[in-house]
């Protein structure tokens, strides 16, 4: 079909005013002070770099700025603010397809894509940019990138000029053991970790297969899981400004930001396992049990407690309360002249390590049956359990002939304590569990007994310690360590 001359003409007028309507609409989809102060072009290939927004507080930050800082620079520059629930009060963001709000709780009216902050990020390299920092310097992110192009390190950043300005740091992360320690980097500006505020970049790809990529504090979370993976940190000779209107400038933000942070930090830490933050000069801070929780595992099966199936030893936490329970315990046996000795695993752990093993779950304890009298609180576990008053609770156990001294009435680490008496010679008890280790022995091992270091104090143990643990336990006993139930989980096999 021929079109008429004024049907051609009714074609091309459409046309242009569908090319002004989509010029116009770009335009006003530009930012406004980019069109007012001309910035710089981006390059031909357009931004390598998402800046990515995740550390700051909603209740007072500089988000808005340090957004408007970037676009500065690049109006192209893609930019992906990342909270778990829409901020408030609301955050002033430009609205232009190339900055986004990603939402990464999951919630019933968005797909699941929509909670994955991958799904906001096109580019090959990430930028996590901190609250109160400021893109003035024209191509940092360019240079970033090519410091990490040319370096063999997984990970380059560039300090924040704040009042705290971020410096190397070097990190040892044992899972099996719950510890992160971190200590002075012996090859600064290469670390393991940083402390304080710094623009981080590293490749997209490395970000998003970490296990928690966005877990808040950012800067805890990132450096606990690439330490863990090997990667190395560089920082570069480069320095972002600090916001002009820096967040927190309250007495009162500050207190409510440093709450938050230390709750946020602490729920963090508990979630991906570590239980003791140790620092250079010997501060400790602790994140597992205590005397009013429950203790980290729960009722062990098979003599194999749960985390020893995740590959994980005792938590520290629990170690320090079975130490603190078993000087106690030994304190009060001492002064009220209850003969004991360790016993079972506790004498093998003392043998091996001078120490409690460091996957055991308990203490044990032999005591002369006749001795119960003379200890109030064992009279007292007698008759029913028993509070002291240092919070230690002694009762008879459930399970036979003996007594227990839980940590608190919380925490249900504990001591055992075996009654044993001589027969013939021998010292036997009442009640037998089904461990190889649970046998009777001469009671010449017990005459007399000898101190041996053990949790941090100096307990009683058997004379020739060596031949009374190869009686119950075999022969090269304190050489070969083994799990308490190899047929159910083997030292050897675990991994």
């Amino acid at each position: 079909m021929r079109l008429t001359r004024c049907q051609a003409a009714l074609a091309a007028a459409i046309t242009l005013n569908l090319l002004v309507l989509f010029y116009v609409s770009w335009l006003q989809h530009q930012p406004r002070n980019s069109r007012a102060r001309g910035p710089r072009r981006a390059s031909a290939a357009g931004p390598r770099v998402t800046v990515l927004v995740r550390e700051f507080e909603a209740f007072d930050n500089a988000v808005p700025e340090l957004v408007d800082s970037f676009l500065q620079q690049d109006p192209a520059q893609p930019v992906v603010v990342a909270a778990d629930t829409l901020p408030y009060p609301p955050l002033a963001l430009p609205r232009i397809p190339n900055v986004r709000l990603a939402l990464l709780q999951p919630a019933l009216d968005r797909p699941a894509a929509a909670s994955r902050p991958e799904t906001y990020v096109a580019t090959e390299f990430v930028a996590l940019v901190p609250d109160g920092a400021r893109a003035e310097a024209p191509g940092l992110l360019e240079r970033m990138v090519e410091a990490l192009r040319a370096g063999s390190a997984r990970l380059v950043a560039a300090p924040v000029a704040t009042a705290n300005p971020a410096r190397c740091l070097a990190l040892n992360v044992s899972l099996r053991e719950w510890t992160a320690r971190y200590g002075a980097a012996p090859a600064a500006p290469r670390c393991d970790a940083l402390d304080g505020d710094a623009v981080v970049l590293l490749r997209a790809r490395d970000l998003f297969n970490l296990s928690a990529p966005l877990a808040r504090p950012v800067g805890t979370s990132l450096f606990l899981q690439t330490t863990l993976r090997g990667w190395a940190v560089q920082l570069l000779d480069l320095t972002f400004a600090a916001a002009r209107q820096p967040p927190l400038a309250t007495a009162h933000a500050r207190w409510k930001a440093e709450r938050e942070g230390r709750a946020r930090r602490a729920a963090l830490l508990r979630a991906l396992g570590i239980r003791l933050v140790s620092w250079e000069g010997g501060r400790l801070e602790w994140f597992g049990c205590n005397k009013e929780t429950t203790r980290c595992f729960g009722t062990v099966v098979g003599d194999t407690p749960a985390y020893l199936y995740e590959e994980r030893w005792t938590p520290p936490c629990c170690l320090r309360a079975l130490r603190e329970t078993a000087r106690y315990v030994v304190g009060v046996l001492e002064a009220a002249g209850v003969r004991y000795w360790l016993e079972g695993g506790s004498l093998l752990g003392a043998a091996r390590h001078g120490d409690i093993i460091p996957w055991d779950y308990d203490v044990d304890l032999g005591i002369y049956l006749e001795d119960v009298g003379n200890c109030e609180q064992l009279r007292g576990a007698e008759a029913g359990s028993v509070v002291d008053e240092r919070g230690f609770v002694w009762e008879k156990a459930v399970e036979g002939d003996f007594f227990r001294v839980q940590y608190s009435e919380s925490n249900h680490l504990h001591v055992d304590l075996w009654p044993f008496y001589p027969r013939n010679g021998v010292m036997t008890k009442d009640t037998w569990l089904d461990h190889r280790q649970d046998v009777e022995f001469p009671e010449h091992f017990l005459q007399p007994l000898v101190p041996l270091p053990f949790a941090g104090f100096v307990a009683q143990a058997p004379n020739n310690y060596r031949r009374f643990l190869e009686l119950k336990f075999g022969p090269g006993v304190i050489e070969n360590p083994q799990y308490p139930n190899p047929a159910l989980l083997s030292l050897t096999g675990s991994g």
